[in-house]
């Protein structure tokens, strides 16, 4: 236990405005308060508070918070009292033991009300000093260093799982690494032995594989910097077993596929040499691709910057490599703690930078409802990040901004491909309505659903938008490359020539493509023409002057053609519904060939269609394919006359409905006082369903006249 007089000089060390009576009666004050009181390891409880000082020297923090530091549990643990603290050691001292009381008090409310999740985020803004939140964490962490003499292992598991969701998250917000990985380091030991020893033996494992390679790493990196006129610090070192399980967990790979097991440091004077250094390294060892990261250009939001490269180190082994100076390095280290102008300025809190941390404690005092207290408090520090529940309780980070489908894929892959509906706070919401803080978010998913294209408008994650244009052109690729089959076939059959796939690959070789599922899907695009692939297949193939190669431009359209390509599910990949007659299943239609985006549907009788007379190499007969078990809905549009008067709109809403309909859209583009135009689009089964509720309309008395838009 360190001494009164130890404590003293170790602060005058680093601080010469050292106030040294302030010191010397918080440590006699302290002393006495706690008296004979015992903790569980069986040393004097006075020991705590001593060490809890002790963490804080080593931050080089000031007199008022190490003072704080002896006092902090004076107030909860004996019969001293604020005012009493304020009287003794004035006013800014008694607010910082306050405000570390209190948080102490939320602490176990948020254990009674199963809370740990909400007070992860709530945590932050508990305090209008930051140096309240350091003397907590620094409290925590030497709770944690003695946790092991707690006898009961469900006790010492609890605060273990506390300590995981709630500091080790604080101190990393605040850019304390090291405290933060000592945290979550002596929480793993707790929450998962046996993961932890599992762990550990294979650390063990690879040190006794490669017993020299940190310190020729090392002394490698040191000769290249001493090569190049470099001054350097270069230390290596393992990473903590939670940060090794941690990754294992997020991205579902082994412990030999991690890459920086091993790390290693080059701390230099300045930036320029940090991006010089990076160069010389890259130049000696191969660097590994995508992993490389510059957090100096663009820092972390907890203000943290550094360079991370991975190379292949000796023996093959990939290493991890971080450039940084030396003053981030501190700032890596000790975050906030590492730049705090105390010395000068005693009461100055760091500006708009940690703004986020004064907001909660009025708050807290003012209710004991956890759902008012959600509420109330808006999280207005967090600008950029929005923190939302799953009905469990699980707290989910999100940019501002993001839809129910990034909730759905932050949840798993899994959920978002097969999200079909959300619920926020019990209410049922629309796929693109974007989440606020604090909402509990529930998915509904269908194994029938699939990402749909038009997700991509309105999601705000990289991962969602990401899993949904690899599941979206994954599907489109297998739906250009069968319309491209069908129409290669076709284009066989009609100029006389064999198909067949040998063929098919030799035409790809020919045209230096991949394989022949590339050809296909380039025809099906549009990218690539029939009479291209033709010509590379058959070599002595040539297109009738007259244009025979090509398909006939069909007008009259009396009977279906028996060799129309037939479509079945491809609506948003290889084939789209025009936004000029929507056709619906049942009506005879055609494609418009989109280079590059497929083929275009359109009724026969589309107005449009008149525009491609000329370009008969863009038409492609098509028909629907027989499939009794098409259950999608396809969206008819109907322009109504409307009566103006009270109920209209009901009755409109009504008939469709008793129809089974729905009403997808609906606009209004000429009004006047006798009569509405409306322009309605309605979800129909087929043709038929259409036209039984066109009929259902036309029988309303609101309604003077319905017409089918077709182009």
């Amino acid at each position: 236990m360190i001494r009164q007089f130890e404590l003293v000089e170790t602060v005058r060390a680093y601080d010469k405005n050292i106030d040294e009576a302030l010191l010397n009666r918080a440590y006699v004050f302290a002393m006495k308060a706690h008296g004979t009181q015992i903790r569980a390891s069986g040393d004097p409880y006075f020991s705590h508070p001593l060490e809890v000082a002790g963490i804080l020297t080593d931050m080089k923090l000031d007199c008022n918070t190490i003072a704080t530091a002896l006092l902090h549990d004076v107030v909860e643990d004996t019969v001293a009292t604020i005012p009493e603290i304020e009287e003794l050691f004035g006013p800014k001292v008694a607010e910082l033991v306050d405000g570390v009381t209190k948080l102490s008090k939320i602490e176990m409310q948020t254990e009674s009300l199963r809370q740990a999740e909400n007070f992860r985020k709530f945590l932050l803004a508990m305090s209008n000093d930051i140096r309240v939140l350091l003397v907590k964490l620094a409290d925590r962490l030497h709770n944690m260093r003695t946790l092991f003499y707690i006898k009961k292992p469900e006790k010492r598991r609890r605060i273990a799982m506390e300590t995981m969701e709630i500091y080790a998250p604080l101190a990393e917000r605040i850019g304390m690494h090291a405290m933060k990985d000592e945290l979550e380091h002596l929480s793993f030991q707790h929450i998962d032995p046996e993961a932890m020893e599992s762990i550990n033996a294979r650390l063990h494992y690879l040190i006794e594989e490669s017993p020299d390679l940190e310190k020729d790493m090392v002394g490698a990196l040191t000769k290249l910097m001493e090569e190049h006129g470099i001054s350097a610090n270069v230390s290596g070192r393992i990473k903590r077993p939670y940060s090794i399980w941690r990754k294992m967990e997020r991205q579902n790979i082994s412990f030999e596929q991690l890459s920086d097991v091993m790390a290693f440091r080059i701390k230099v004077d300045d930036v320029d040499t940090c991006y010089r250094a990076l160069g010389i390294v890259h130049q000696r060892f191969p660097m590994v691709p995508g992993r490389f990261k510059d957090y100096i250009s663009t820092p972390k939001r907890n203000f943290y910057r550094s360079i991370h490269t991975t190379v292949m180190g000796p023996q093959n082994h990939r290493l991890e490599v971080q450039l940084r100076t030396h003053k981030m390095h501190e700032q890596a280290e000790l975050g906030v703690a590492a730049h705090w102008q105390y010395k000068q300025q005693a009461d100055n809190v760091e500006g708009s930078q940690y703004r986020w941390v004064r907001e909660l404690l009025e708050i807290l005092e003012h209710t004991n409802d956890p759902e008012e207290f959600l509420e109330h408090t808006k999280l207005e520090m967090f600008q950029d990040k929005v923190f939302c529940f799953t009905p469990k309780g699980e707290l989910i980070s999100l940019p501002r901004g993001s839809s129910t489908v990034d909730f759905a894929y932050a949840v798993h892959t899994e959920v978002g491909d097969h999200c079909v509906g959300a619920k926020v706070n019990g209410r049922m919401v629309p796929l693109r309505h974007q989440i606020e803080n604090g909402d509990q978010v529930q998915i509904l998913t269908s194994k029938g659903q699939s990402p749909s294209p038009r997700w991509e408008s309105f999601v705000a994650t990289g991962r969602a938008r990401a899993a949904i244009r690899r599941h979206v052109k994954s599907k489109e690729r297998v739906e250009y490359s069968h319309l491209g089959k069908t129409l290669i076939e076709k284009a066989c059959r009609r100029n006389g020539l064999d198909f067949s796939s040998q063929v098919i690959v030799q035409a790809a070789k020919v045209l230096n493509l991949d394989d022949a599922d590339m050809l296909y899907a380039l025809v099906g695009q549009g990218t690539l023409q029939e009479d291209e692939i033709l010509r590379a297949a058959f070599p002595g193939f040539k297109e009738d002057a007259r244009g025979e190669g090509l398909p006939t431009v069909h007008h009259d359209w009396e009977a279906v053609d028996d060799n129309a390509i037939p479509i079945s599910g491809m609506k948003e990949g290889a084939v789209h519904f025009a936004d000029c007659c929507h056709p619906v299943r049942g009506d005879r239609i055609v494609g418009i060939r989109v280079p590059g985006k497929g083929a275009e549907i359109h009724t026969i009788d589309c107005g449009t269609l008149k525009d491609y007379d000329d370009r008969p190499d863009l038409w492609i007969d098509l028909r629907w394919e027989d499939d009794d078990k098409d259950n999608a809905f396809y969206a008819g549009r109907l322009r109504l006359e409307v009566v103006n008067e009270r109920g209209a709109l009901a009755a409109i809403a009504a008939t469709v409905s008793k129809g089974g309909g729905n009403i997808s859209n609906l606009v209004i583009p000429e009004r006047d006082p006798e009569f509405y135009i409306m322009i309605v689009d309605v979800e129909v089964r087929d043709v038929k369903h259409l036209n039984d509720i066109s009929r259902a309309l036309r029988v309303s008395r609101v309604i003077s006249r319905v017409d089918r838009v077709a182009g």
